[in-house]
Parts: C-alpha cells; structure tokens; sequence
C-alpha cells in the first residue's frame, strides 16, 4: 500500500512536501525544539561532509567541550559513539529531534549535524536553529531527484539561508563556513551572516600552503589570520586537505586556540569506512571506501593509481532506487581510466535490477569483458576474486559501501560490511598445490588453487 501511494505521488509533489514540513513541525514540538538549547553547526556538501564532521568533532572534543554528532556513519553523544545503521545520512525528523533531545539531556554545548539535499528538501532538519554554515564542495548529485543541478544547489543554499535568516541565540554569532576555491562560491557567499570564514589552498582566511602529500597522510602549513602553524594530517589526499581546512576554520571561528586546533586535527585518525586500510599481513594493499559518485571515485582512484606501484583493482557499483542514473556509466569511464582490473559488482540495488544496474555502469567501460573486466553481482564473491587476484605491490579499492552496516536488495535489508567480509577472506587458510608431492598452507594470502 506504501508503495502504491509513493507512485501515485511523486517525490517532489506539493502533497508529499507538505506531509513532510507536517512531520518536521510536529518533531520538533514534540521534542521542545531542543537546537534551541545548542551551538548548532550544519555542514552540507557533495563530497567530505563526514569527514569533515568528524575533524570538528574531535577537535571540539580536544579543547574540552561536549559535543553531539550525527554523520552518515556514526554518532556521538559525549563519549558515547555508535555505527550510524539507519540507512540515512541525515536521520527522519522524529529519530534527529530525539536525538538532538538527548545531546542537550547529556550537557552537549555543541551539535555538528550532517545535512544532505534531501533532508533539506523533506524538511527533516524543520525546526533546527542552525548556527553555523559548512559547505565542503559541490558537484552534480541526485540530479534525478531534485529534477536539475540548480534545483540541486538551490537545495544546499537553504541551509545558508537558514543561517542568515535564523533566530540569534544569546551571545552566539550566525557565520558561514565558505570553500573559496569552489566553483560555486559565490553562490554561498551570497548569504548574510555575522561573520564569514573562507578557506581554500590559494586565498582565503584560513589557507594551507607547503603542502607535501604522502601516502600516510600530508604534511601543510596552516595559515590563519596572524599565526601559522605546521600540521602534520594523517589523511591523504588533496581533498582531505580541504576537509581539514574546513574544520579548522569552524574551530576558529568558534575561538578554539591554534595549538588545540593542531592536535585535534593530528590526533584525528582515519575515519572508519573513509580511505580505510584493512591490513591482516597480506602482501597488499586493500583499501575501504565510501565514494560511491563519479567525483568522488575519481579522487579515490587517481589517489591510489599514484600511490601503487604494482597494479590498481577497483571493486565498486552503483546504487540503485532511480538514483542518479546518469552518473553510472561516468563511473565506468572513470574506472577504465585509472584500474588496471575492474570489478562491477551490487551496491545497493535497493528495487531495482542488479544486472541492469552493472550494465549501464559497463556502458562507460570501453575493454571487453573478460579482459580485465568482470560483473559479479555478488559482492562477496566480487571482493573475493580482487583478492584471489592481488599480488605483491598491488592495490585493491573496494569502494562505495565503506563502513554501512546493511545492503538493500529487492527491498530486503541484508547485514553487510565490506571491512569485515576483506577481513574474512584474508584470514581464511588456503591450500595451495605446489607440487602432486607437496601442499604448504599460505595464511592471509588469496591464491587460486
């Protein structure tokens, strides 16, 4: 019956928006609007935003504060943290106002709240007196849902406005979190605040210059207004750079002292299911990740295409529901450019046809298959033939799932994570014939027999 009605009314018609405010208003009433009672910080973006969160966090931590966070992966109320298994990177109105409620139960000063299109769009963020505004970057997602990319950024520019236009709380500035060296800019820039921090690797109020990237990490010199300070960030890539310099410029404008800054960043270890090594003594490299849009991919890809001497195998697929089918067969392109093997494999098909999902992915995939080339809708057996195919040197990327906890196929929730199935398959003991006369057993190393 659900089903039926969610035909009858499209996504974005007036009477499914409107069902959606119903449900934000009555959430926050039944909760007291308990943002009210908080520093409440939003970050939105296409790509770092959990990331991102995670950095003001425990940076926020650092200097001594409590702190609520809701993330696509996680959440944390003070020392409690917990797998975000909900399937949502910004939860319904009813679980985030409850929670929200609980974070001011427990004496949080701060709340870090990740805030996607269409929480913004279905009104699950009605009620939250943002304080703060965080754009990471902004590249075309969700396209299908939101109708076209401008209606797409539109979306992002709401929780701007929301800032702008928000009730102050005593003593507490509205500022803007802006990435100077975005495209769109001047887009978020047109917004109204107290206060606007900039951040960027060119101009900006908070910049890094130096930047020496490494493997483990990267090493930069963080530049904010009269002081600098060498960072040494146990993230790699240029993107993390970014997403460093983004929560760095949030804990300066909420006063936090350089030298906290600087061990909040560094004490910031790698975020599960984010550029995460699973490492059980294999003569490899694998590699979790989350990417699961064409940008995305590409960083993570032309990242470890630069890192690997040996060969780049790529397992990944796309999710299903209608989801941004455009984007599918670019992710292909992508993998064809920089893996040396590809993997197509499910991601979350949700309703849809898992098969037809690869094959509009392999439409962008221009060798033949069977030449490097599989579709193995079965994502274990897919993450065991990467593995079956590594050797020394080598690097395989498993990436769009990173730490979920669930996969949707044909409606049904089936429990996953890609980490612990790697895992699984590593430590397995394989026999592996070297002779009619002799059979050694090789642990932690995936062979044919």
């Amino acid at each position: 019956m659900l089903n039926f009605f969610r035909k009858l009314i499209p996504n974005r018609h007036p009477l499914r928006l409107l069902f959606h405010k119903i449900k934000g208003f009555l959430a926050a009433l039944i909760y007291f609007f308990p943002a009210d009672k908080m520093i409440v910080i939003g970050v939105t973006g296409t790509n770092g935003k959990t990331t991102v969160i995670n950095l003001i966090t425990n940076i926020l931590n650092t200097a001594g504060y409590k702190v609520g966070m809701t993330s696509t992966i996680n959440f944390q109320i003070g020392e409690k943290k917990w797998v975000n298994a909900e399937k949502q990177t910004t939860l319904s109105p009813f679980r985030l106002q409850k929670l929200l409620k609980k974070m001011v139960k427990a004496g949080c000063k701060y709340a870090v709240v990740e805030v996607t299109s269409h929480a913004i769009t279905q009104s699950r963020v009605f009620g939250i007196n943002f304080d703060m505004a965080v754009v990471t970057n902004v590249t075309p997602d969700h396209v299908e849902y939101h109708g076209s990319f401008n209606s797409y950024l539109n979306e992002k520019g709401k929780l701007f406005r929301k800032v702008s236009k928000g009730r102050r709380k005593f003593g507490v500035s509205k500022v803007l979190v802006l990435n100077a060296d975005d495209k769109y800019y001047n887009f978020f820039n047109q917004f109204v605040a107290d206060r606007k921090v900039t951040y960027g690797l060119k101009s900006a109020t908070v910049y890094a210059a130096e930047v020496e990237k490494k493997p483990e990490g990267s090493h930069f010199i963080l530049h904010v207004p009269n002081n600098a300070i060498p960072i040494d960030l146990k993230l790699p890539g240029e993107f993390n750079v970014y997403n460093a310099l983004a929560a760095c410029s949030v804990a300066l404008s909420l006063q936090v002292p350089i030298d906290v800054i600087k061990k909040g960043i560094e004490d910031s270890a790698s975020v599960s299911g984010r550029f995460e090594h699973v490492d059980r003594g294999q003569n490899y490299s694998v590699i979790v990740d989350y990417a699961h849009a064409p940008e995305a991919l590409e960083q993570l890809l032309s990242l470890y295409r630069k890192l690997t001497s040996g060969r780049l195998i790529s397992v990944f697929g796309a999710t299903g529901g209608g989801r941004d089918k455009g984007k599918r067969s670019e992710m292909g392109r992508i993998a064809d450019e920089y893996a040396d093997y590809i993997i197509l494999t499910d991601d979350d098909p949700y309703e849809e046809d898992e098969i037809s999902i690869i094959e509009q992915i392999a439409g962008g995939v221009s060798r033949a298959e069977g030449k490097n080339f599989w579709k193995i809708p079965d994502r274990r057996e897919a993450i065991r033939l990467a593995l079956t195919q590594a050797g020394d040197d080598d690097t395989v990327v498993v990436s769009g799932k990173g730490c979920e906890e669930i996969m949707i196929i044909r409606g049904k929730r089936v429990p996953w994570n890609d980490k612990e199935v790697i895992e699984e398959l590593l430590d397995r003991e394989i026999e592996v014939e070297l002779r009619p006369d002799e059979w050694v057993k090789r642990p932690n190393v995936m062979k044919d027999k």
